[in-house]
C-alpha cells in the first residue's frame, strides 16, 4: 500500500505541474497534501511495528505567530528553540528529546524518507528537505518522556515550499499541541488542518495563546463551535496562556501541569493499523476519481477498437470469403487438386510442356527482376492491407469525435496522436504478418485438395472421368498458350482445367463434400485471418497505445495496480498489513 500511495502522490504532482486549470490545481494541491499525510501515517506504523517500545512523539503545531516555538521553550524548561518576532522564522521540523537519548531515536530517517536530519545549527533557509533533532538537557515536569516537535507554520505565503515537513511532523505525533492566538483562532486554515487530522485519532490540547483579561470564555465557545463544524469526535482540552512579563515568554497554568502526562496514557499504538485504514478509506474514492476517470476512457477506448476489429472482420467477409469473384483460396485447393488428379502417363509430358513454357518468364526474373512472392499478388493480401489502413483511418475520426464530446478530451486527443505516430509501423507490421499468414495457410489448402482428392478415390468411375477431363483440358490450354505466345507468372496453364474440374465436381457424387470442404475452408481461414491479424497483430498493439501516453500529463495507473492496492485495502477487517 505504501508503494502505491507513493506512486499516485507521484502522478499527481507530476500532473499537476503541467496542469492549468486553477480550480484543478487547487484541488490536486489538497489530495497532494492529503496523501503525504497518508504515506507518513503508514510510515509511522512501520516506526512502531519496528519498535517493542515504540518512543511518544508529541507535535506543537500551529499558525504563523502563534508562539509554537516560545511554547516549546517552556513545554521543555528551556531556551533550546529558536524564537523571533519575524513570521515563518521556523521552517523545518525540530526534534527535542525529552528524557530520551538522541539514539533512541531509530527508524526517523526511513520514517522522513528523502528528508536529510542534519544538526540544528545546520538547518537552511535554502533547503526545506531536512530536519534536526536535538538533546534537551534541561528537566521538564510538563512532558512526559519523548520527542517534542516544534514545526512550520502551514498558513503563511511561504508554507507551500515547507508544508511536507509540517505535514510529516504532524503525522508522526501520538499527541497534538495546537497552538493559536486571540488574533489567529478564528483562521480557515486553521480548522482546515484540523479536521483533517481527524482520521489519525491523536489525543490533542489545544493552548489559547497571548490572551488578555477578560476574552478568554468568549473565545472558547468558539473555539467549541468551530471544532463541531469540522470534527465528530470530543472538544479537546483548552489550555488558556498568557505572558509573563519578566521574561516575555507564555506562563503554563499550574492546575494543568499533569496535563499531557495524563494525554500520554490515552495514546493506543496498537490501534494504529484501523487508524490507518479508516483514514485510506475516507480519501480513496476522492484519490482515484482522476485514475477511474482515465480507467473508463480505457474501457470506452477497448470498446472502440473491438467495434472497429469487428467492422474490418466484416468487411473482409463481404468482400472477400464471400465473394463470388474474388474468392480465390478454394480455387488454389482446386488447383492442388489438379495436380494430385495427373494422370501417371501423362504427368512427365505436361510438366515438361509447362516448364518449356515458362522458361522465357524464368529467365527474364533470372536477369534481375525481383522474384515475385506468393503472397505478392494475391488479391487477399492487398484487400486486408487496404482493410487495415481503412479502420486505422476510421478509428483516427472515431478518437476526434472522443476529443470534442469526452471531459476526457486530453486523453483522447493524446491517444490520437500516438496512433497517428505509429501508424506506420502498425501497417507495415500487419503487411508481414498477412504475408506470412498467406504462406502458412498454403497447408490448409493442401489439405483441402487432399480431403477431396481421398473423397474421389472412393468414387473410381467419377475420378477417371474427372482425370479424363483434366487432361484434354491441359491439351488445349497448351495449344491455346502456343498461340498467343505468352505464358502469365504463375503457370497459369491448368486454369481452364481447373475451371472445368471445379463445375464437374460440383455436379457429381462428391459435390456435397466438395461445399462442406469450401465451408470448412473458408471457416477456417476466417478465423485464423481474425485471430492472427486483426486480434494479434492489430488489435493487441492498439489496446497498448495508451500505455505510451506521458505520465506528466497522464496518470496511467493500471487497472490491476488499482486492484491490487483495493484488495490490500479491504482484506485485512482489523487494519492492513504493510509491504
Amino acid at each position: 500500500m505504501l508503494e502505491f500511495i507513493q506512486l499516485l502522490k507521484q502522478r499527481y504532482q507530476a500532473v499537476l505541474a503541467q496542469q492549468g486549470n486553477e480550480s484543478v490545481k487547487t484541488s490536486y494541491q489538497q489530495r497532494i497534501d492529503q496523501l503525504i499525510l497518508a504515506e507518513a501515517f503508514i510510515r509511522k506504523g512501520q516506526l512502531i511495528d519496528a519498535s517493542q517500545q515504540p518512543l511518544l512523539h508529541m507535535a506543537v503545531v500551529g499558525p504563523t505567530q502563534a508562539g509554537k516555538s516560545s511554547l516549546t521553550n517552556v513545554l521543555l524548561n528551556s531556551s533550546i528553540a529558536g524564537v523571533s518576532p519575524l513570521a515563518g522564522y521556523t521552517i523545518h521540523p525540530q526534534g527535542f528529546c525529552n528524557g530520551v537519548n538522541v539514539d533512541d531515536c531509530t527508524g526517523l530517517q526511513r520514517y522522513f524518507g528523502r528528508f536529510q536530519q542534519l544538526q540544528q545549527n545546520q538547518l537552511s533557509k535554502d533547503r526545506h528537505d531536512c530536519y534536526s533533532l536535538t538533546q534537551n538537557t534541561a528537566d521538564s515536569g510538563l512532558l512526559p518522556h519523548g520527542v517534542l516537535w516544534d514545526t512550520p507554520d502551514f498558513d503563511s505565503i511561504d508554507s507551500a515550499t515547507y508544508r511536507e515537513g509540517v505535514i510529516r511532523a504532524i503525522a508522526l505525533a501520538d499527541i497534538v499541541i495546537l497552538v493559536v492566538s486571540k488574533e489567529k483562532y478564528a483562521d480557515q486554515s486553521v480548522w482546515d488542518i484540523t479536521a483533517s487530522l481527524e482520521e489519525l485519532h491523536q489525543p490533542t490540547v489545544i493552548c489559547l495563546n497571548k490572551l488578555v483579561e477578560g476574552s478568554e470564555s468568549i473565545i472558547i465557545n468558539s473555539l467549541k463551535e468551530k471544532w463541531r463544524q469540522g470534527r465528530t469526535d470530543e472538544f479537546p482540552e483548552v489550555v488558556s496562556l498568557y505572558y509573563q512579563k519578566p521574561g516575555g515568554l507564555p506562563s503554563w497554568p499550574e492546575s494543568r501541569q499533569q496535563l499531557l502526562l495524563q494525554l500520554a496514557n490515552k495514546v493506543k499504538h496498537d490501534k494504529h493499523p484501523r487508524f490507518e485504514q479508516a483514514l485510506l478509506k475516507k480519501h480513496w474514492q476522492t484519490w482515484l476519481a482522476p485514475v477511474f476517470a482515465e480507467h473508463q476512457a480505457l474501457n470506452d477506448w477497448h470498446e472502440l477498437v473491438d467495434s472497429m476489429i469487428q467492422q474490418a472482420m466484416q468487411s473482409y467477409q463481404r468482400d472477400y470469403l464471400n465473394h463470388p469473384h474474388h474468392y480465390e483460396t478454394f480455387q488454389l485447393a482446386m488447383t492442388e487438386l489438379l495436380n494430385l488428379m495427373e494422370i501417371p502417363g501423362l504427368a512427365r509430358i505436361l510438366a515438361g510442356t509447362r516448364k518449356i513454357l515458362t522458361w522465357p518468364v524464368r529467365q527474364i526474373m533470372k536477369l534481375g527482376r525481383k522474384r515475385l512472392h506468393i503472397a505478392d499478388s494475391s488479391y487477399e493480401i492487398a484487400l486486408l492491407n487496404q482493410i487495415a489502413e481503412h479502420t486505422l483511418i476510421q478509428l483516427a475520426d472515431k478518437l476526434l469525435d472522443k476529443a470534442d464530446q469526452s471531459q476526457q478530451g486530453q486523453w483522447w486527443r493524446q491517444v490520437n496522436s500516438v496512433l497517428r505516430s505509429q501508424r506506420p509501423d502498425l501497417l507495415q507490421d500487419f503487411g508481414l504478418v498477412a504475408k506470412d499468414y498467406h504462406l502458412n495457410f498454403q497447408q490448409d489448402v493442401e489439405s483441402a485438395a487432399h480431403a477431396l482428392y481421398y473423397k474421389l478415390q472412393e468414387q473410381p468411375m467419377v475420378l477417371n472421368g474427372l482425370r479424363a477431363t483434366r487432361a484434354t483440358a491441359d491439351a488445349a490450354v497448351i495449344a491455346l498458350t502456343l498461340q498467343m505466345g505468352g505464358i502469365g507468372l504463375h503457370d497459369l496453364v491448368i486454369a481452364p482445367a481447373m475451371l472445368t474440374l471445379t463445375s464437374l465436381l460440383a455436379e457429381s457424387a462428391v459435390g456435397s463434400h466438395m461445399h462442406k470442404v469450401e465451408a470448412e475452408l473458408k471457416q477456417n481461414q476466417f478465423n485464423t485471418v481474425k485471430q492472427a491479424l486483426f486480434v494479434d497483430s492489430l488489435r493487441n498493439k492498439l489496446l497498448q497505445l495508451p500505455e505510451q501516453l506521458s505520465v506528466t500529463t497522464h496518470f496511467n495507473i493500471s487497472p490491476d495496480q488499482l486492484r491490487a492496492a483495493e484488495l490490500q485495502l479491504t482484506e485485512k477487517r482489523h487494519g492492513l498489513r504493510l509491504l
